[in-house]
């Protein structure tokens, strides 16, 4: 099997090379994409060094078959044609397609079925903190419909990429020498603080990730389930946390 990952210098694309290897997933050839700043980079894989080539509309995307992509929602929608026009499943990880009708949104554990059909070619990973809230609903809702949920949940640095993390870890440095810390990546102080907000304000005094909860949900559990979700980022490098409450139909 033919593989590429776009964004592989990223901290999606550099998990992608992990886990594709812990999982023994048959590669023949993989192919690393990035950007101008990323291309002549080079990363090893299963004992081979393979170099980042830079992403053009061009002919590379030929003979493969499958397209991990995390390099951000405006660089998959400009280069979803490419990347699909000689028949490569494009599974994509930002926001471009998540709530289009006609590209699937698939956590395997609950609607793995949707990833069968994708009329353009693209299925769309969801947000990760939907992604963990909807495989522990799924098995409720086996029981009994979900009316409601309300969710609060706790966001790692990694969530908002690679330099988030490595903002955290310098403000870090820079309190404990005395110095005032950066803040670039974030609103606010991200070490030995709390932000309630991941993302911009809606109209609706939501924020877009908390919005994002809502409609997501709802499309891959194929419910009308009603979410109210509050996003907090939180001081630590790794690992989402969420709490969770949920009004069920019948008891449990």
């Amino acid at each position: 099997m033919k593989v590429a990952i776009v964004g592989a210098s990223g901290a999606v694309g550099q998990e992608f090379l992990k886990v594709l290897d812990e999982r023994n997933f048959p590669i023949d050839e993989l192919l690393l994409f990035g950007s101008s700043r990323s291309a002549g980079r080079e990363y090893t894989f299963r004992g081979k060094q393979i170099t980042v080539k830079e992403l053009k509309h061009n002919d590379d995307f030929k003979g493969v078959d499958i397209a991990f992509t995390s390099a951000g929602a405006g660089i998959s929608k400009e280069f979803a044609e490419t990347i699909t026009r000689y028949g490569a499943i494009m599974i994509d990880n930002s926001s471009a397609f998540r709530m289009d009708e006609d590209v699937p949104l698939v956590v395997p554990e609950v609607n793995g079925d949707d990833a069968f059909v994708r009329p353009r070619g693209i299925i769309a990973n969801p947000n990760c903190t939907t992604i963990q809230m909807v495989v522990a609903l799924n098995a409720i809702e086996s029981l009994s419909h979900i009316k409601r949920v309300h969710v609060a949940t706790y966001q790692a640095a990694s969530g908002a990429g690679a330099s988030a993390m490595a903002e955290l870890r310098k403000q870090y440095e820079q309190i404990v020498a005395g110095e005032t810390p950066t803040v670039e990546k974030f609103f606010f102080q991200l070490a030995y603080n709390l932000i309630p907000q991941v993302d911009v304000f809606t109209d609706n005094l939501y924020t877009k990730e908390e919005m994002k909860m809502f409609h997501e949900t709802r499309k891959i559990m194929h419910s009308d389930i009603a979410v109210s979700a509050t996003c907090v980022r939180v001081p630590v490098m790794r690992a989402h946390s969420e709490a969770i409450w949920i009004e069920t139909e019948r008891p449990v």
